[in-house]
């Protein structure tokens, strides 16, 4: 019932924990007392001996102890607070440390709608976990031993009756553990599918409403969500049927106990005071294992989302990588990479190329052939190759993430853009840009213009870039990627998409930036190539031809007959809609 790990991360929390059992136990102890005033009083009204100096002392006695009691329960719940403030902001931060940590290909390990779940659902639910479960945990142990301790002197038979009846609880817990653990797992599993599912639906609703989709996907989602929902009542049949049972033992045992009491009151083993105190104090000895049950299953829940939470930070994470690049020397190298996504799958197949510093290389081929598979492995996207990747001279899985990502900036036909303003999306290339630095990148793209009619770089940018048409948001990708200023650019598909006036734009600034840096165009149009130094056609995963433009025109092979094709294809477009 207390995962040691867990307790282990969060060490900081034991002293609050150990706080607000000693409050509770403070409050129960006041509680002792306003009882015990209570019962003397009853007593001696009974006896008709009351006196007013006697009714105003045991008066007083209660009063204050109400009162510490108040003041005990309010340490008590600020204990509590304090014990799980940090665990949501804690837990998140080792999550996203880790995934930092696992860099950019932490998708490989694990899916981003999971890792939403637990960091948001799956952390809430341990807040309960450490601000009330563990707490109330070694309290529901303290509470009876000492009522039974301090009863004992009133009537032992009737305490330790009391007493027996408490493990009942417990071991009903127990029971209810072995059932729990196994069930709450299978409900998280469920609701992590759910939750993927959800997301990926949403994500793609256009796609799936310009193929009439929708329908099929909404009854797959039923389905799952039926799965959810049968797990859920399952959960909840647990919970209810296990409070059930903790009620009939919690009220069950009260009841013995009290039915003791007054067999010993009759017997006249105990006094009527003596006798008042046991009957309402009985339930006390349940009520802090009863609060347990309550907080037993939240935490249960906890625990389970727990699981998957250590099963991400127990992920193997890459080696510790000590190179980093300067900048000044930038050559890029693959020599007989090959690379798998499955293992009966290969993409790339003993491919070579070459990319030196300062040059226009262009990346050609049809869908699927690995040409931004390629890409992603020089962006430390794609780990588990074999071969060699160089960069500078140095292997790729040598050099630190945060070096590479200083000196390759990578535009891609999808490139995000962030809720915000402009300004907000163009400072994640330079933090430290001044105005005119963003707008003279603006211009470059030919698009601050546009924004002049709107709110300069004050201009709202929706999810998505939404507000935005297609040639705009890839407009502005590339002004945020020009604002990063790196010796390397790796331009994936960046004018796929849009429109044939962004996309002359968008190759205007990519000319212009191979005066002085060096670029790996992935392009499905090879009129966007032609000016390349040198060209890779990429056929079935291998290198099937490299050449400059006229030197694979010559040679009359793959490149030159899908440049011809391409070529009739827009000549067609163009006579037709002349």
């Amino acid at each position: 019932m207390i995962k040691k790990r867990l307790v282990g991360l969060l060490s900081h929390a034991k002293k609050y924990i150990v706080y607000q059992v000693l409050w509770q136990w403070l409050a129960l102890l006041c509680q002792v007392v306003m009882i015990y005033s209570a019962a003397m009083l009853l007593e001696d009204a009974l006896t008709n001996s009351v006196t007013a100096q006697m009714a105003a002392s045991y008066g007083l006695l209660a009063a204050a102890a109400l009162l510490l009691r108040f003041a005990c329960d309010r340490k008590a719940s600020h204990a509590s607070y304090r014990a799980s403030v940090d665990v949501k902001r804690i837990l998140r931060d080792k999550i996203y440390s880790k995934l930092l940590r696992l860099g950019a290909s932490y998708r490989e390990s694990v899916t981003t709608s999971e890792v939403v779940q637990m960091a948001a659902e799956g952390v809430e639910q341990l807040e309960t976990y450490f601000g009330k479960y563990l707490s109330q945990l070694i309290y529901s142990l303290l509470a009876p031993v000492t009522l039974f301790l301090i009863l004992s002197f009133v009537n032992w038979q009737a305490s330790l009756v009391l007493l027996i009846c408490v493990p009942l609880i417990p071991i009903s817990i127990v029971a209810v553990q072995k059932i729990a653990k196994k069930l709450l797992n299978k409900y998280w599993g469920i609701y992590t599918e759910l939750g993927d599912s959800f997301l990926e639906n949403l994500q793609g609703l256009t796609t799936l409403k310009i193929y009439r989709s929708d329908q099929q996907k909404a009854r797959e989602m039923d389905q799952e969500s039926q799965r959810f929902r049968q797990i859920t009542m399952k959960v909840l049949t647990m919970q209810l049927n296990s409070t059930s049972v903790m009620d009939i033992i919690a009220y069950g045992g009260a009841a013995v106990g009290m039915a003791v009491t007054l067999m010993q009151l009759m017997e006249g083993n105990v006094s009527v005071h003596g006798a008042l105190m046991l009957i309402l104090l009985a339930s006390e000895f349940f009520i802090p294992l009863r609060l347990l049950g309550s907080f037993f299953h939240i935490a249960m829940n906890g625990m389970a989302a727990s699981d998957k939470i250590f099963a991400l930070l127990d992920l193997p994470e890459p080696e510790e990588k000590s190179r980093t690049l300067t900048g000044t020397q930038m050559d890029l190298e693959f020599s007989e990479v090959r690379f798998s996504y499955e293992k009966d799958r290969e993409i790339l197949k003993g491919v070579s190329m070459e990319f030196p510093m300062g040059s226009f290389t262009s990346l050609v081929g049809t869908s699927g052939c690995g040409k931004s598979t390629a890409a992603a492995i020089l962006m430390g996207r794609n780990q588990g190759y074999r071969g060699s990747v160089t960069v500078g001279g140095i292997e790729l899985s040598e050099i630190q993430e945060n070096s590479l990502m200083d000196q390759i900036t990578l535009v891609s036909h999808n490139s995000y853009l962030f809720k915000g303003t402009v300004e907000d999306n163009l400072r994640m290339g330079k933090p430290d840009a001044i105005e005119e630095e963003m707008r003279e990148a603006l211009r470059k793209v030919n698009l601050w213009g546009f924004l002049q009619s709107q709110q300069g770089l004050a201009t709202p940018v929706l999810e998505k870039g939404s507000n935005f048409s297609g040639g705009q948001c890839q407009r502005l990708a590339i002004a945020r990627a020009l604002l990063h200023d790196t010796p390397v650019y790796i331009f994936d598909e960046a004018t796929s998409n849009i429109d044939a006036e962004s996309e002359e734009m968008i190759m205007d600034v990519i000319h212009g930036l191979a005066e002085t840096k060096t670029i790996l165009l992935i392009s499905h149009r090879l009129a966007n190539v032609v000016a390349s130094d040198r060209i890779y056609m990429m056929k079935d995963g291998r290198v099937a031809q490299t050449g400059t433009h006229s030197q694979l025109m010559e040679r009359d092979g793959e490149y030159a007959k899908l440049y011809r094709s391409q070529m009739e294809l827009e000549q067609y477009g163009k006579e037709a809609t002349a």
